[in-house]
């Protein structure tokens, strides 16, 4: 079994504990702590011990409650470099992505010829890119065009209106693309559905997303 797969189970059984179990037991190591220090205070033993013991639950289940958040806001951004992106694979028709670890679809694309990430969320309606990822493609809001409001699994954020020339990915290739500029997206770029009904088809088989396009180009080949 390689660690991605342990990964991926760790934070499958992360994501089902219920937030109710983790209340109460924050409550009772809250109680436990109360204890220890009353016992500590009497000088009296296993005061110490309840306290760590406290500290220590109390501690563990702040990071399961991160690592919750972690798996369904790509906002956080929970560091693990040396898993990497899965790969993304053109076969035949089709180009299939793999769930990352953190239970997301992510496509390795170019924008405009600029390399970046991007965050497949059918929540959103228009591709969303930030800031910096703008500035590199040579993105600019459109003129008299006002800030709009988007929609994404998220939640809702402002953004400026823009066009992009062409979008790669695997064997699809999207071209004269409408996309908004938001700079609250922090690092993250998100493809929307403007881009996924341009395809013949896409669909989830399991861990895997499957994208058809009605055109299938040359594979995007990047050394990135």
């Amino acid at each position: 079994m390689d660690i991605a797969s342990i990964w991926n189970g760790l934070a499958d059984a992360i994501a089902a504990i219920p937030r109710g179990s983790l209340l109460w037991l924050a409550l009772g190591a809250l109680l436990i702590g109360w204890l220890g220090t009353a016992l500590i205070r009497r000088r009296a033993p296993f005061g110490k011990l309840l306290s760590g013991a406290s500290t220590l639950i109390l501690v563990g289940i702040l990071v399961t409650v991160v690592l919750q958040l972690s798996r369904f806001d790509p906002r956080f951004e929970m560091a693990v470099p040396e898993l990497g992106l899965p790969e993304q694979v053109v076969e035949g028709s089709e180009t299939r992505v793999e769930m990352a670890p953190d239970g997301h679809f992510w496509l390795r694309a170019e924008m405009n010829g600029v390399p970046a990430n991007f965050l497949v969320d059918t929540g959103a309606t228009l591709t969303a890119v930030n800031a910096g990822l703008a500035e590199e493609a040579g993105l600019q809001p459109r003129r008299g065009g006002i800030p709009i409001q988007l929609n994404t699994a998220n939640g809702t954020i402002a953004a400026q209106l823009s066009s992009v020339d062409e979008l790669r990915f695997g064997n699809v290739a999207a071209r004269g693309l409408d996309a908004v500029i938001a700079p609250n997206l922090g690092e993250t770029n998100v493809i929307g559905m403007n881009v996924l009904s341009r395809l013949q088809s896409w669909r989830v088989e399991g861990r895997t997303l499957v994208l058809v396009p009605n055109n299938p180009q040359p594979e995007l080949v990047s050394d990135w």
